[in-house]
């Protein structure tokens, strides 16, 4: 009996055998988890690259053909921008450690368009502080001056506008809940809108419809995810509120 005990511990794993293999049952376990994970990342990371190349493309081809844009830019109802010109685009990017992986932290399209004449403006000296803040505000290039009369008083104020409006699309991932924010910046009015798309729905026909709908082209590209936030109105409702 004593020998049958004896050849039964020699076969029994040994304390090192039993930690080796939960060990790498756990690490197996681990990599398995992690891989859907990394896939994802990378993903979204080759989708945000698409995104620079083909935006980057259109913007240079945008810029020597210069096209009429076709949307009015309403400032309240203090100016107006109707079919402004496109005149120049660059798209750049910025990069991140997520996981230990270097991925994209964003891909940002920036453009100028261009009305065809400066806009000039004369105020009396209360309705010219207002509109300062919503010029400094839409990014529009401004002077003001001032009119005096003979003895000195601030009669007037006078604005000098330049139609050039600073325009932005911004592609933002949330790796951990994979989703890309988009955000558009004075494309098609004087406010920031935010869209939020799961991954694969930022393809080459969003970007088509994107192009589209910066130019002025009836397209469903507001349609094609959620709203996030319209930034412009709800900060005037605040200010509205104080």
């Amino acid at each position: 009996m004593k020998n049958v005990n004896n050849m039964a511990d020699s076969f029994k794993p040994s304390l090192l055998d039993q930690l080796r293999e939960k060990s790498q049952t756990l690490r197996a376990q681990g990599e398995a988890a992690r891989k859907p994970i990394e896939e994802a990342l990378k993903d979204i990371d080759n989708t945000l690259w698409r995104v620079f190349r083909w935006l980057d493309e259109a913007s240079a081809h945008l810029a020597v053909i210069r096209p009429r844009v076709g949307h009015v830019f309403h400032l309240q109802n203090i100016l107006a921008i109707e079919r402004p010109k496109f005149e120049r685009g660059f798209v750049s990017f910025r990069r991140r450690t997520v996981a230990a992986q270097e991925v994209l932290e964003h891909v940002e399209l920036f453009y100028r368009l261009e009305g065809d004449k400066p806009i000039t403006m004369r105020l009396n000296p209360v309705a010219s502080l207002g509109v300062e803040d919503r010029l400094r505000a839409s990014t529009l290039p401004y002077q003001y001056n001032t009119e005096q009369d003979e003895r000195r008083v601030v009669r007037y104020g006078l604005f000098q506008v330049q139609p050039i409006i600073s325009a932005s699309v911004r592609f933002e991932p949330d790796y951990q809940l994979q989703r890309v924010q988009v955000t558009l910046r004075n494309v098609d009015r004087f406010e920031a809108v935010s869209l939020d798309f799961p991954p694969d729905k930022v393809n080459e026909a969003a970007l088509e419809d994107l192009v589209k709908f910066m130019m002025g082209e009836p397209n469903g590209f507001l349609r094609r995810a959620p709203l996030a936030l319209i930034r412009g109105r709800i900060d005037e409702s605040m200010a509205a509120a104080k």
